[in-house]
């Protein structure tokens, strides 16, 4: 999943995660989390909702608690505002086709949220917080479809933030432990085992991450 736009996280990046993880579960809403965000990268009320639901729709509510419910958007926020996997990259932004609006720092970086907030409203054609859910799906499934054409390969603003949802989720103590499952001491190694159908992965298994 982190290797999406071709490159795995490094040791530092991942250490990076969890503690913007440890910084955002559990914190009640208007908390000071902002406090450790830049005030130009501090999101509106707007677009804080937003990413929640975006994340939402990413992973869904089943048996556990979808991505939005457990802070996922609130991890993203500031993941992105720290510049992990490379969104503070300046080059990030030439991705975006030629008129369509890149909002951008003053490093020249991308602002995820301004660009990721003015993209959904021009797909719904107006307020995509306005919409309903189908609205809101079909314009968001649309942009990962743009995103993620042909080879899959080309870099894409998407692509950066839909691997921060999966990786604030799959962190999380209910996407690591409910929504896969943790095995602090697995057991003998045996080479084969019945993988019947909703057999939940092992989170211990992860390996998204290059500690090299």
């Amino acid at each position: 999943m982190s290797s999406e736009g071709g490159r795995a996280w490094n040791r530092r990046e991942f250490m990076g995660a969890a503690a913007l993880l440890a910084m955002v579960v559990g914190v009640p809403a208007g908390a000071s989390i902002w406090s450790k965000v830049e005030d130009g990268d501090a999101p509106t009320d707007r677009q804080r909702a937003m990413i929640r639901e975006v994340a939402q729709i990413v992973i869904p509510k089943t048996g556990t608690p979808g991505a939005g419910e457990v802070g996922t958007g609130d991890f993203v926020i500031l993941a992105l505002a720290h510049g992990l996997d490379g969104t503070r990259d300046p080059g990030a932004a030439a991705a975006i086709p030629a008129g369509v609006p890149a909002p951008r720092r003053p490093d020249g970086s991308l602002r995820y949220l301004d660009w990721l907030e003015g993209e959904l409203d021009r797909r719904a054609k107006g307020n995509w917080a306005g919409k309903d859910a189908a609205a809101k799906t079909a314009a968001l499934a649309a942009l990962d479809a743009e995103a993620y054409a042909g080879d899959g390969r080309a870099p894409h603003p998407w692509k950066a933030i839909k691997g921060l949802i999966l990786t604030g989720y799959y962190t999380s103590e209910v996407g690591g432990s409910q929504e896969l499952r943790y095995e602090p001491v697995p057991g003998r190694f045996d080479p084969a085992l019945p993988n019947p159908p909703g057999t939940r992965a092992i989170s211990n298994d992860w390996t998204a991450v290059d500690f090299g």
